[in-house]
């Protein structure tokens, strides 16, 4: 099923609307050209309505906030919702600042997501109201690993539940779920956390796979989380001895690009729970 969801993003080539942030918003844009589908990115608040009436998908990035920003957020997201366009968040930093944790909150409280994406930090402080986060990047402590697996997949379900939507948890174990069912994934590298924007990539992309896979959005998440992951682990294969992070984001974005379905079928490294 999930290398089906692959094939339908090529076959769909949806256009996606990203308010993602000023850091990685040119690796992002590349990232959901590489899998086959169409970004554009606006977050002016005069133009984010009419820019959602031509596209499928949205994808919010809380990454570099200002109130302009924000408030296009809310706009596009709440036109999205009213044309019946799939839409995602991804709380960046959520915990690391009052800022930020309140524009995430408000923004569940305004819109409503299919799809809440994130490190368990930032989830965790959504789910919980409480800072769990050191910057940007995941506290080690709330780290999903297997000692905690149960009770995290338990905790990610929890929540799928309580906002109706899915939860995806991206680490060096990672968690789809919604209130019944659970993908926990292990594909990928630890050296994909070296380079800014993977996370923001997988964003992207993911909103792309749920556009084209309305049917079956649980399996659109956990095909994009697969897809991101080998593409990390096939990327870093091809590196040369004297190549680092900055080739490396590149050989991810190849790989994105290069996939095929056998790849990924025999690459995805999945169980369901």
């Amino acid at each position: 099923m999930l290398e089906t969801c692959l094939e339908n993003v090529r076959n769909h080539g949806a256009l996606v609307h990203n308010i993602t942030n000023y850091v990685t918003v040119n690796d992002v844009a590349n990232a959901i050209l590489a899998i086959g589908a169409s970004p554009i990115m606006s977050d002016e608040p005069e133009d984010v309505e009419d820019i959602q009436t031509i596209c499928q998908g949205l994808n919010i990035n809380i990454g570099t906030l200002n109130r302009h920003s924000i408030e296009g957020m809310k706009r596009a997201g709440k036109k999205a919702n009213e044309m019946g366009h799939v839409v995602l968040l991804d709380p960046v930093g959520a915990g690391a600042s009052h800022l930020r944790t309140q524009t995430a909150l408000d923004l569940i409280k305004q819109i409503h997501f299919d799809v809440i994406r994130g490190n368990i930090s930032e989830i965790k402080t959504l789910a919980l109201g409480t800072s769990t986060t050191q910057g940007v990047d995941a506290n080690a402590a709330d780290a999903v690993i297997e000692e905690n697996l149960g009770a995290m997949v338990t905790f990610a379900k929890n929540f799928a539940k309580s906002q109706e939507c899915i939860i995806a948890i991206t680490g060096a174990i990672d968690l789809v779920a919604d209130a019944n069912t659970c993908y926990v994934i292990r594909n990928g590298k630890p050296q994909m956390g070296q380079i800014t924007g993977t996370g923001c990539q997988l964003s992207g992309i993911m909103t792309a796979f749920l556009a084209a896979n309305p049917d079956h959005p649980l399996e659109a998440c956990a095909a994009a989380v697969c897809d991101m992951g080998l593409a990390g682990e096939i990327g870093y294969s091809h590196l040369a001895a004297y190549e680092g992070n900055s080739t490396y984001r590149n050989r991810i974005i190849d790989a994105l690009n290069q996939m095929t379905t056998t790849q990924f079928k025999e690459g995805a490294k999945y169980e369901i729970k």
